[in-house]
Order: structure tokens, then sequence, then C-alpha cells
């Protein structure tokens, strides 16, 4: 026979009557085997209860929370007083869980993290007013403050970016954290309307409380007119990566970069939808143009594997200013990703 016949002779035997969660290479078969069945199904992507990412559901009391042997919960924060544009990313929790195909293989960083970790959505943050934001942020941290003290990471989704700021104190109660910031806008910006909580100020508000250690933040992608308002950066040490820095000296450089400003101390990571260009993510209450791409970005999120991440969050995805699902699909394939990146976290609570 000549080679092509031996070899679909082989491919044949190997593969003609086998189903797809069949395979041969140890780890694809690691995934695979938590995904199918014996007979070769697998759950439709669109049935069931929708939650992040697909993984379990697991309901946690608000007052006498248990999370079991959870590694990581996420848990919505479906709150949007703090916008100074349009309002609605309340509904951006409720957007993500809708997205019906994310993961379950990351194949650059080499994981299926919700069959890797136990992991669980945990629900939304219990509010007690649905108009007053400062107690709505005391409700954030609370919930917070339980998933640490059980030994649990937090990976939150938003709600626009002011949530940040009461997540970060509970996570950095014991000791300031350092941060990745990946965002259009520093939001390092003072009081104004007669109130600091707003989404554009959370980082001057952590850095104030002593959660946050602004030496060791890095905020990336930065751009747009409110340059100006971001003074409180340069003042307090962090360090800034312009959006037009991105092309200038690429990727590779800026995850090094970052990675000498955060060390291998603990650090949280904040995603806001308006990083990617408007053209990727139109559905937000303050897009500005020129920003990362989503492969631009997907290289930059993938390059910190290894960085001790003891919590994470997606937030601004406003959904009904996109006429698709689009930017909704963005930020849950973020999410995917920060997740992954728990997967090799230093700070992932291993089996005993």
């Amino acid at each position: 026979m000549s080679w092509n016949e031996t070899k679909l002779s082989e491919l044949r035997t190997k593969y003609g009557e086998s189903h797809g969660g069949e395979l041969h290479d140890p780890e694809f078969r690691k995934v695979a085997e938590k995904i199918f069945n014996k007979s070769g199904t697998r759950l439709a992507p669109y049935s069931g209860i929708p939650t992040f990412l697909s993984a379990p559901l697991m309901q946690v009391d608000n007052e006498n929370p248990d999370f079991g042997d959870l590694q990581v919960a996420i848990l919505g924060v479906p709150m949007d007083l703090g916008v100074t544009n349009r309002p609605g990313s309340r509904f951006g929790p409720r957007a993500l869980r809708a997205i019906e195909r994310i993961g379950p293989y990351n194949h650059v960083l080499g994981c299926a993290p919700v069959q890797e970790l136990r992991v669980a959505d945990i629900g939304d943050v219990a509010f007690q007013s649905r108009y007053r934001l400062e107690l709505s942020h005391e409700d954030i941290e609370k919930r917070v403050a339980q998933i640490v003290a059980a030994g649990v990471l937090p990976l939150s989704v938003g709600g626009d970016h002011s949530i940040t700021h009461p997540i970060l104190r509970a996570v950095g109660k014991e000791r300031p954290v350092g941060m990745i910031h990946i965002d259009a806008h520093c939001d390092t910006g003072g009081a104004y309307d007669l109130t600091k909580f707003h989404h554009g100020g959370p980082f001057r508000n952590t850095v104030l409380d002593g959660v946050l250690d602004p030496t060791r933040v890095v905020q990336i992608g930065i751009r747009g007119s409110a340059e100006y308002l971001w003074e409180f950066s340069y003042a307090s040490g962090m360090t800034v990566i312009h959006a037009e820095e991105i092309s200038a000296i690429g990727i590779p450089a800026i995850i090094e970069k970052a990675k000498a400003v955060i060390g291998d101390g603990p650090t949280y990571l904040s995603f806001d939808i308006d990083s990617l260009d408007p053209s990727f993510a139109p559905g937000t209450g303050t897009p500005e143009i020129g920003g990362f791409t989503t492969r631009e970005v997907l290289e930059l999120i993938r390059g910190f594997k290894g960085v001790n991440l003891v919590g994470g969050d997606v937030v601004e995805v406003a959904p009904q200013y996109d006429a698709t699902t689009n930017t909704a699909h963005a930020g849950a394939q973020m999410l995917f990703e920060i997740l992954s990146l728990m997967v090799f976290s230093p700070a992932i609570r291993r089996a005993a």
C-alpha cells in the first residue's frame, strides 16, 4: 500500500468508530473525560440554567455563608449607581451568564479552568437598596469579605467600576495588594457632584484606604480626553501605559514591564470592557476609540500566567448599547481568561 493508504488505514482503525470525546492525547483526554459521557454526549451549551462560564450554581447564604471546598467564587455585582455617562452595566452579570459558549479549554494556557478548579457561580450580591450607592458598596464589601475569609478567591462581574473599591477593601484588608488594571481610564479622579464613590475614582480611594499599593499598580490601555483627571496615578507612583504605546513597544514588552511592577506579591486584576476599542465592544458607558483589539488583549492577559493572583473582575458591560452580543461575549471571554490564570496562581487553595 502507498503511504497515504497506510496512513488512512491507521486513522480508520484509531478514529473510525470513536466519538468526539474519545481522545488519545493525555491533555486533551483529561478535558474530554469531564465533558463527554460514555456514550459521547455532552451538555448542549444552550440548555439548563445559565451561569457564569457554565460553572455549577451554588447558593450561599448571605448571613451564614458556607463556601464548602471552593477555590474560586464567581459573583455578580449588578450595580451601576456610580456611572458618569450612560447607565446600564447593572445588566452586565445577566448578559455574561447568557453567553452560551465560552471554554471549556484554554489552548494557550493549557487548562480547562471550570473543570480543574473547584469553582461555582454563587449568584449576585444581595443589595439592601437599589438606590443608595454607599450602602451598595457596604453590601459588596461584606460579601467579598466572606469569600476572602473562607480562603476562596473572588472573581466578580459588574456593574460599574466603582464596585472594585469595596472589593479591594475586602481583598486588601490584611495587606495592600498590587493590581493589573486594564482600562481606557485610570479611574483615580477626585470627588465631584458631592461624592467620591463614582466609577472614575475607585483607585484613588483604595490607595487612600491603604488597601492598594500604588507602587505595584500598572494601568494599561489608558487613552481619551480625561487624562487631566489622572494626576493621582502619577503622584502616588502608579505605572501608566497609554494605548498609544501598545503598537510602539508591543504586547510582550508591556507584559514584562507589568510583571516587573507587580513582582511576586498578591495581585488583583481588574478588566474594564472599555479597554477594548468600541469597534469590538460598543456596549459600555464610556467608550473610547483607539483601544485594544480582542486579539491583543488576549495576548496581554495570557502573558500573566503564574502571577500571584488573589482576585479579579470584569466590569462596565452595558449590553443594551450593543445590537449584537459582541460586548458581552468579549466580557465573558475575559472572565474565562482571568479564571484560567487562577489555575496557576500561587494564591489558589490547593487540596490537602
